[in-house]
């Protein structure tokens, strides 16, 4: 299995941002992770079906979310998190591959637990890729215990797709593919629920991940596009 659990933004507001996203996208916040702090961030997660959408912002100076809003001059997408049955077969494979593994972390809770690792950003590009596994699967504890009770779907349902843009898309599809063991095939990865799309840079600011793709809730919804945190929501 590996599939699209969580994406993250960046943000210098992040008030602005959560307004925008609970107004626009019908969600609410569903956890503030007090631990944050202690790397120098403030937060909040927002459940989109039993997917999670997180906005970080700097608090204080020199953290690596600071770095990267001066790196790409402005807001975007920072990170994403893929869910898997076995992670001690994925990081034995990255680590056979050559990928660097810069964190390994575990958190239990009231008899469920998770595991994450996160990838070096100059081996993969374009984000922050973590590979995750929670037991049980349907379990997430880095958005607290009670995120499910947050679930809106008044406007959207599901994260489908996100579009990492690249200097060199197919180069940096394979780095991917490479990394989770999913094949790429035209610039594609095909997850068990989700497509990563590897895409032209659109807009000058580099490589980094660029846009998601969510269910509309209904037809008076779809085929619109959101800019939140100077990033793209589709809503299909």
């Amino acid at each position: 299995m590996m599939r699209l659990r969580q994406i993250a933004l960046v943000t210098s507001d992040l008030r602005k941002v959560e307004r925008e996203i609970c107004n626009e996208l019908g969600l609410e916040v569903c956890y503030r992770d007090p631990g944050l702090a202690q790397f120098g961030l403030r937060h909040g997660l927002y459940a989109i079906g039993d997917q999670l959408l997180e906005v970080v912002a700097p608090k204080q100076a020199e953290t690596t979310a600071e770095r990267f809003l001066d790196r790409r001059g402005g807001d975007g997408g920072y990170m994403v998190l893929l869910q898997t049955d076995d992670l001690t077969h994925h990081k034995a494979r990255i680590e056979e591959a050559g990928i660097r593994v810069v964190y390994d972390g575990t958190l239990e809770r009231a008899g469920a637990m998770i595991r994450g690792i996160h990838l070096h950003p100059k081996d993969v590009g374009g984000a922050i890729l973590s590979v995750d596994q929670a037991n049980p699967p349907e379990s997430w504890l880095w958005a607290g215990p009670d995120w499910a009770y947050h679930s809106l779907d008044d406007v959207v349902t599901d994260i489908v797709g996100i579009d990492i843009q690249a200097r060199d898309p197919d180069a940096m599809a394979q780095r991917w593919a490479d990394a989770i063991g999913v094949s790429a095939a035209n610039g594609t990865i095909e997850l068990d629920d989700a497509c990563i799309r590897f895409v032209p840079d659109s807009d000058g600011r580099g490589d980094g991940l660029a846009a998601a793709e969510l269910t509309a809730a209904n037809r008076d919804h779809a085929g619109r596009t959101l800019t939140i945190c100077g990033f793209d929501f589709r809503l299909v």
